[in-house]
């Protein structure tokens, strides 16, 4: 998995040449899944968009079907979570595969200290911030918040997120600089990302 996010520029590259017009499809169901299963919190969402916008840039892929399809796949996939969570609730914490748990708690309460301190704006706030972004719609859903807020929140926040990312790979992934460095640019994408995952970690190491 490492490998594939830090050469996306390579492995998209052979998907597309596989796949064609499927790799829309792809796109779509990556960041549908990404989003709306809170069992898989770990699929590359931002430096795929950003990877995509690259290729869109270069004229293999359409930025106008991208932004349109990204977006949906976005607000239909925390949608997705969000009714998970309302539904099942917490009893998703019980939910095991091969004696193992399939929602780890600790990325609960992860989420929960977001919400403890932005409220319903991590719902927007989330979309740039791996493993938080795909169980913010599902603790939305726990607590029971209201769905018109709820939506409004993941309309602005699919929004924003698929719109930033995939323009900044459109307008800055042909430089040669990023093109010749593109690991590393995806690299300081992952890591830029999970600083205020690391931040709420340390805050809570010192406030046990």
């Amino acid at each position: 998995m490492l490998d594939f996010i830090l050469h996306l520029d390579v492995s998209l590259a052979e998907l597309i040449g596989n796949y064609g017009v499927w790799i829309y499809l792809l796109l779509f169901a990556v960041v549908f899944v990404e989003t709306g299963l809170v069992v898989m919190p770990l699929l590359p969402g931002d430096s795929l968009l950003f990877a995509a916008g690259t290729f869109a840039g270069a004229g293999t892929l359409n930025i106008y079907a991208l932004l349109l399809l990204l977006f949906i796949a976005a607000v239909s996939g925390d949608t997705c979570n969000y009714q998970i969570g309302k539904v099942f609730g917490l009893k998703a914490l019980a939910w095991q595969w091969r004696g193992k748990a399939i929602v780890d708690s600790k990325h609960i309460d992860k989420t929960q200290a977001f919400y403890d301190q932005y409220g319903a704006k991590t719902i927007v706030l989330a979309r740039f911030v791996p493993i938080v972004r795909t169980f913010a719609p599902f603790v939305a859903g726990i607590a029971k918040m209201p769905y018109q807020t709820f939506i409004t929140y993941n309309l602005i926040g699919g929004f924003v997120w698929v719109l930033v990312l995939t323009l900044a790979g459109y307008f800055f992934g042909q430089l040669d600089f990023v093109k010749a460095n593109f690991e590393k640019v995806v690299l300081a994408i992952v890591v830029i990302s999970f600083i205020p995952v690391a931040l709420e970690w340390l805050k809570a190491k010192q406030n046990p």
